[in-house]
């Protein structure tokens, strides 16, 4: 399955930013799933590429001048292997057994995840966990922030992709299982379902497999991975800080097309 992508993102400020870091996870890398066909950033300066402590491809933006606003544009094709269920790891898996602040298991979570897999620490298992979510926390844009713990969304009820997927990694975690947090791209003709996405990855039988808690999906055949992290922080596109600019806003269009 070949996927065109073009994402685009427009920060406007209320005034002038004296200057600001921008650590862009835009640009994704080639596996055994995924084969980048050409791929491109359109950004107000150049840029160098680097490698973060997860393998991701980063880049970052560095603006010493003054700015009212700030564009960014990732486009390109990919090709996904529909039939690839999992992906083969370069690094220890470890380092996904640590909780953050944002995926802390309360022992609400922990009993949860017990109850839904008991004794089980396999494909199944883990698979009945994201039913189980599903269940619990039905998708529903604006009931959480991005600032909002696993813990509460949780408690409340109600998320969206990012919070099933930070309520999905605590639970595994407390089981002990590694597991890490995914940004991408999802293909769907969900007009309510915003392209631009997040799920999780679960190390079980020596590889990395895919657990689509908003979707209801193990086979990661629609989605294209940008970036992995401990939860949202470590793996989103776009994250940085300014000085000055006053009031923010900020505009963003995901379009993912299929070929």
């Amino acid at each position: 399955m070949k996927l065109s992508i073009r994402h685009d993102t427009t920060y406007s400020y209320a005034s002038d930013v004296c200057n600001s870091i921008q650590f862009l996870r835009l640009t994704p890398r080639s596996s055994e799933r995924q084969r980048i066909l050409d791929w491109q950033l359109d950004l107000p300066c150049k840029v160098n590429s680097q490698i973060d402590p997860y393998g991701n491809i980063l880049h970052v933006l560095t603006l010493e001048k003054p700015h009212g606003h700030l564009a960014l544009t990732a486009s390109g094709q990919v090709e996904i292997d529909p039939d690839c269920e999992h992906e083969a790891g370069s690094q220890s898996p470890l380092p996904f057994l640590r909780s953050s602040h944002l995926t802390q298991a309360s022992d609400a979570l922990k009993a949860f995840a017990t109850q839904q897999c008991g004794e089980r620490r396999d494909r199944a298992a883990l698979t009945a966990l994201m039913q189980g979510l599903a269940d619990h926390m039905p998708y529903s844009p604006g009931a959480t922030s991005v600032g909002t713990t696993a813990i509460e969304s949780f408690a409340g009820g109600a998320g969206v992709c990012q919070d099933h997927t930070h309520a999905f990694l605590a639970c595994a975690r407390s089981l002990g299982i590694p597991a890490r947090y995914v940004s991408g791209y999802l293909c769907t003709e969900d007009e309510t379902h915003l392209a631009s996405h997040a799920w999780a990855e679960a190390w079980i039988d020596e590889a990395w497999y895919s657990f689509d808690v908003t979707n209801r999906l193990t086979r990661p055949e629609r989605h294209l991975k940008l970036a992995v992290g401990l939860d949202y922080l470590d793996a989103c596109p776009v994250r940085g800080v300014r000085r000055g600019g006053g009031v923010e806003s900020m505009q963003a269009s995901v379009q993912v097309h299929r070929q």
